[in-house]
């Protein structure tokens, strides 16, 4: 047990190295001998766990994601709450609010890390819609929603709301952000059927 607990230590330490590093430096310029230096190990102990600052790169955005995974499935099984509290509260829970995390969504609305902006918005998209369905079935089975294809929907919805209220990708104001804002919750009504009004409401109210 000694031998693993070290060796996921020592993976963290690593991925938490590059982290802070791939914000402060910049992505394309911080090298791997950089976070080699900053740690203080050999590149066969960097090597041992990963092949490339490329794979490092991924594993730290699957991580930050696994962590918004987390927190959603957290918030799917508590029974206190109904199931439109948990498509608000899991939303909610998908924010980003560490000052580490918050530099690195900096560097990765940069042009040169377009690639990396886009890994982090489809994983997290990918990961969460899967649990978002299963709130909106559970609310369909007790009729507080009529919706006929929850995961697909959610897939629609979340790939436009990852994207529009983005300040990476189109750049909204924050009034034309409200406005993109309001017409997808207004969306999210129609697609779940319920008043659409009535959910703006809500939303506005939790998340504005």
């Amino acid at each position: 047990m000694r031998t693993v607990k070290e060796h996921n230590e020592r993976l963290h330490e690593i991925l938490d190295t590059a982290q802070k590093l791939f914000a402060e430096k910049g992505y394309g310029k911080c090298t791997v001998n950089d976070i080699l230096n900053e740690i203080g190990i050999a590149k066969g102990t960097f090597y041992h766990y990963f092949k490339s600052k490329e794979e490092v790169l991924d594993a730290i955005i699957n991580r930050a994601a696994g962590q918004v995974l987390e927190r959603a499935q957290e918030v799917a099984a508590n029974t206190d709450f109904t199931p439109e509290e948990k498509l608000y509260h899991i939303f909610m829970a998908m924010r980003m609010e560490e000052e580490t995390d918050t530099m690195l969504i900096e560097e990765m609305h940069r042009m040169e890390n377009a690639l990396m902006h886009q890994k982090s918005l489809t994983t997290v998209v990918t990961l969460t819609v899967p649990v978002l369905a299963a709130v909106i079935e559970e609310g369909n089975r007790s009729g507080v929603f009529c919706c006929d294809y929850p995961e697909e929907y959610m897939q629609i919805f979340m790939a436009s709301a990852v994207t529009l209220l983005d300040d990476g990708i189109f750049g909204f104001s924050p009034e034309q952000q409200r406005g993109i804002f309001k017409a997808l919750i207004f969306t999210l009504g129609k697609m779940l059927g319920v008043d659409e009004q009535a959910l703006w409401e809500k939303a506005a109210g939790h998340w504005m």
